[in-house]
């Protein structure tokens, strides 16, 4: 792994407290609970990680809506069929709650032969039946909405799992409808994601629907600090030249439990021949010994005698791929770690695939979203017994500048680095501020810790509570949200906001490699604009405060890494390491204030490490590529920089000068005269 070029990985680890896969009385876990004590909700939304309980907290609540609530019928509908096996019956009364989980086989539509449209008629059969539960794909659920109007799911509970699937746009059948059905108002709806953030440019859901939406938020942080096994998860992304099967090995490790991600024939990393990239791999491997007459696995013999098991799922040959992936679902095998070691996959193997035992989770190529790479992450940070390291890893073509190519390439690096600046976040324990202002009247907050010196009155306090996994730091100046939609947001949703800003190009472009840029046009200006257009009913007073809880969150994390990493090597850090860092940058100042916040490149980091670790030359090259077709400013910037202008002149009696030696100064006062001269020539015109 010397010889390959890489952006470190980010490695957190956690304390192994075992509460969130312990179970209270009922059988329920942390999440679990949580949710189900929310089960009178009309509408739920659970965003909780891949692996928490999501399909069995569903079964709960399920239940309560079916013999307590008079809810009639309930409808699980997920993206996949694969998926459906996640919602098979389950004897939960053996847990202590006071009914089991039970699906006639008819009624799980995975497993039924046929076309979904051809299903579709079960769905009304099954609505006029006796029977109350019934679980679907996403295409199945469409078409019995189309077939049967909306008005035939009266009084039942849709539930709908990986809800990232659904979207507001309007070409999004199962938006549209759900949309629907939220206004005819007769349904319940329970939407579970694995996902904190979308990740895409559509939201999910309009505004004014979202709002309906009652939250349980379960973070990561609580999922992987309450394993009992689990500890460190390692996130990598590691460049390569040429053909990527002939530097897999480099970051595969054959006695490590791994599924491959092999790239879509569509992308540029694919020699376009995925059976030979697969055969490739097992060539890479060892000596090929033949294919397990049951399982239909392949079995590979390595150099050391090992004989490894290798599932492939990218065969074209339809029986062999479906006899693999039966094998696979054996619910028989699930708790054999000795049953497979590595599983090749295209575009299965992702969301709700449940193999605990998995350890590297190894993508070649960008995904299309960033949520895809959260689900695909997902897969490796199950807990079991004798697994204390988990890893995923994106295997990126390093940008070359020569190449036709050379656009995808380096907007495929800045997709890598966006994916992991985000994964920092999501990683990281809940963020809450608190104006200094406001904290001087309240004081220290019962369950934090707030370091060796203890809360001091006169500083801007860092505590945390280990439990709940909460920051409460103290920020001088910091705006609060008036709404409670904007206290919502940023309490919940800061991390979609993250997403958003690291997936903007010019923001993360500007930020990696244009060296004149002033800060605040990144976190002012550019991330004033995406909040505005997220979230356009909110006020200008709540936007702003939803931005400096998102820069505050953002670049407390990138500078708690820097602090803990002065050598700018790869990221290391244990379950206190972002606390002491985030502490020690608290400590750095006289005040912690949001001007001094505003005043970081959140990006600055990110390109600390591409320096380091890409090729000199072909890095100038892309920065020569990017900063070519800069722009120097747009009218919107200009009119945002003027607004801006405008507050600075309330608060210190005078515009911002040309001549000022402060570079943010003199960027607001740009955009004053940019406009007068606008003005001028309109006038000349």
């Amino acid at each position: 792994m010397s010889n390959e070029k890489s952006v470190p990985s980010v490695s957190v680890t956690y304390a192994q407290n075992g509460n969130s896969t312990k179970p209270n009385e009922l059988g329920m876990r942390v999440m679990q609970e949580r949710a189900y004590e929310k089960r009178g909700e009309q509408f739920l939304l659970i965003k909780s990680p891949p692996a928490s309980g999501k399909s069995r907290a569903l079964m709960f609540i399920a239940l309560d809506k079916l013999h307590n609530q008079g809810v009639r019928k309930a409808i699980i509908t997920v993206p996949e069929k694969s998926i459906g096996s996640s919602f098979a019956d389950e004897p939960l009364s053996q847990f202590g709650f006071w009914t089991d989980w039970t699906v006639a086989p008819k009624w799980n539509l995975c497993n039924a032969p046929g076309s979904d449209g051809g299903k579709a008629e079960a769905v009304g059969t099954f609505l006029k039946s006796e029977d109350r539960i019934l679980v679907c794909p996403h295409a199945t659920f469409r078409n019995a909405v189309e077939k049967f109007g909306i008005e035939a799911f009266d009084n039942c509970l849709i539930a709908i799992d990986e809800f990232h699937h659904v979207s507001a746009n309007p070409d999004n059948r199962l938006g549209a409808q759900l949309a629907e059905l939220l206004a005819r108002n007769q349904v319940h709806v329970v939407a579970m994601t694995g996902s904190y953030f979308r990740g895409d440019a559509e939201p999910v859901l309009m505004p004014s629907d979202e709002e309906k939406f009652k939250s349980v938020t379960y973070t990561y942080y609580e999922q992987l600090n309450g394993y009992k096994y689990l500890k460190t998860l390692d996130i990598g992304y590691y460049f390569y030249a040429n053909a990527y099967s002939d530097d897999i090995l480099k970051v595969l490790n054959p006695d490590e439990k791994t599924i491959i991600h092999i790239p879509s024939v569509n992308s540029r990393e694919s020699t376009k021949d995925k059976v030979r990239e697969v055969e490739h791999i097992i060539e890479e491997l060892g000596e090929w010994q033949g294919t397990d007459p049951v399982t239909g696995f392949q079995l590979v013999k390595t150099p050391s005698g090992r004989i490894l098991k290798i599932a492939d799922l990218v065969d074209d040959d339809a029986s062999k791929r479906d006899r693999v992936s039966a094998a696979l679902k054996d619910p028989s095998h699930k708790n054999n770690r000795d049953y497979v070691d590595i599983i090749i996959a295209l575009g299965m193997a992702k969301e709700g695939f449940d193999w605990i035992w998995c350890e590297h989770a190894l993508t070649v190529g960008y995904r299309s979203s960033l949520t895809e790479i959260v689900q695909i992450i997902g897969r490796a940070t199950r807990d079991a017994p004798g697994k204390s390291r988990a890893r995923f890893t994106n295997l990126i073509a390093e940008p070359d500048a020569s190449e036709a190519t050379v656009a995808e390439a380096v907007n495929d690096m800045l997709k890598a680095i966006a994916a992991s600046l985000l994964m920092e976040q999501v990683l990281a324990p809940r963020f809450n501020f608190t104006p200094k202002a406001k904290a001087k009247a309240t004081g220290p907050q019962d369950g934090f810790d707030y370091g060796d010196g203890g809360y001091q009155e006169d500083k801007c306090n860092v505590g945390f509570n280990a439990d709940t996994g909460e920051f409460q730091i103290e920020i001088k100046g910091l705006a609060q949200p008036q709404s409670k939609e904007a206290e919502r947001i940023c309490q919940e949703d800061l991390n979609e906001v993250i997403a958003a800003f690291v997936q903007d190009r010019p923001s993360i472009e500007r930020g990696l490699f244009d060296h004149e840029m002033v800060p605040q046009e990144l976190t002012q200006v550019r991330l004033g604009k995406i909040i505005k257009e997220k979230y356009p009913s909110l006020t200008e007073e709540d936007q702003e405060a939803v931005r400096q809880h998102a820069v505050a969150a953002l670049n407390l994390t990138q500078q708690a890494k820097a602090v803990l990493n002065p050598n700018e090597e790869a990221p290391q850090s244990g379950n206190t390491a972002l606390i002491d860092g985030v502490r020690k940058i608290a400590l750095s100042v006289l005040e912690l204030d949001i001007d001094l916040i505003d005043s970081i490149n959140p990006f600055g980091e990110a390109y600390k490490i591409l320096a380091k670790e890409m090729n000199e030359e072909r890095l100038r090259q892309v920065e020569a590529i990017i900063t070519g077709k800069k722009v120097q400013m747009t009218t919107e910037e200009a009119r945002d920089l003027a607004r801006r202008a405008l507050k600075f002149k309330a608060e210190r009696g005078r515009l911002p000068s040309l001549t000022s030696p402060d570079p943010w100064e003199r960027r607001m006062a740009e955009g004053v005269a940019f406009l007068a001269r606008m003005k001028a020539e309109a006038a000349n015109g």
